[in-house]
């Protein structure tokens, strides 16, 4: 008996009302569950942004997360000392001077009497507000230098690149020396200052790479064609896209800024007592190294390990920024 041709419009008559209904149900989920749906799109996910893939590889380095941890540990103790440390940083007893530890007080005593642990958990708040608000100072007149330079060009732009190579000259050690020496002031103002003022140029030159790669992409020329002013080029378009890098580097110059207060106060041209510092407390104790070690060692690892944090933090979110790394 010859075979019957297969027709699909009798087969699917043959089925039925409800035989139809299910034979289109089923392509239908096919054709959903296939990925690239009926012609090959389907739908697609939102495009996610650079900042949101870089908190999402934030979330999955354990760099980022430790030296988060012990960056938040660190603001929390400068904001509130006294929750680990109920003393007074300044209260001496020249009786127990360069005593070790004991119970109650850890790390022993200076050379004054003072209890060195109590003194380091307090000089926690001035080296991360130096370092916080010179870092702010620097990026912030840095970046609008700099921004500018690289969006409008010209004379400016030339102006710019003079001044910062003339700042770079600078050494920044023998610079704190000369300049802050004739200052009398016993806060952090003059420090962080002088930060800002030999800082910037660093900042500058990133910012005004950064613009003036930015405003050459085709979303910035499309937004000028359309009549966009030149604030909103800048805050809208060039910005967002070109401040990455500037927050990589001030990220890592943050610990950098912290060594600095510290080595400007040891040489005596930093903060000045009564203020409570790592610094000083590492420049009174280095005459006492050999009868009293623990004296250096308590400031100086905390000024360690606090440098470490940043430039580890800075290190991870270059990675998660740069796309050259991804």
């Amino acid at each position: 008996m010859p075979e019957q041709p297969f027709e699909p419009e009798r087969a699917i008559a043959g089925t039925g009302m409800g035989g139809a209904m299910d034979l289109a149900t089923s392509e239908a989920e096919t054709l959903e569950k296939t990925p690239g749906g009926p012609e090959g799109t389907g739908p697609q996910e939102k495009p996610r942004s650079l900042w949101s893939d870089a908190w999402r590889d934030l979330r999955r380095n354990p760099v980022f997360i430790i030296s988060a941890l012990v960056i938040l540990f660190l603001i929390v103790i400068s904001l509130w000392p006294s929750l680990i440390a109920s003393g007074n940083p300044l209260k001496c007893n020249l009786a127990k001077a360069q005593e070790g530890s004991q119970p109650g007080h850890p790390f022993g005593y200076d050379g004054q009497g003072c209890d060195v642990y109590t003194r380091t958990v307090y000089g926690t708040r001035t080296s991360v507000t130096v370092g916080v608000l010179a870092t702010l100072g620097v990026a912030i007149f840095g970046s609008v230098l700099g921004g500018l330079a690289g969006f409008f060009g010209g004379i400016w732009d030339s102006i710019l690149s003079r001044l910062t190579d003339i700042f770079f000259a600078i050494p920044v050690v023998l610079g704190g020396l000369v300049l802050l020496s004739v200052v009398t002031s016993n806060t952090v103002w003059p420090v962080i200052g002088f930060m800002v003022l030999l800082g910037w140029p660093q900042i500058s030159r990133i910012a005004r790479g950064s613009v003036i790669t930015a405003k050459q992409n085709d979303y910035v020329q499309a937004a000028r064609a359309l009549g966009a002013s030149n604030s909103r080029l800048l805050l809208r378009h060039i910005t967002p896209n070109a401040v990455a890098p500037v927050i990589v580097v001030a990220t890592i110059a943050l610990g950098t800024y912290i060594s600095l207060e510290a080595t400007l106060s040891y040489l005596g041209v930093g903060l000045k007592p009564p203020t409570v510092s790592w610094g000083i407390d590492i420049s009174s104790a280095s005459a006492y190294i050999r009868n009293a070690p623990h004296m250096l060692l308590w400031p100086a690892g905390a000024l360690a390990i606090t440098v470490l944090a940043f430039i580890m933090l800075g290190d991870a979110v270059r990675d998660a920024l740069d796309p050259k790394l991804r």
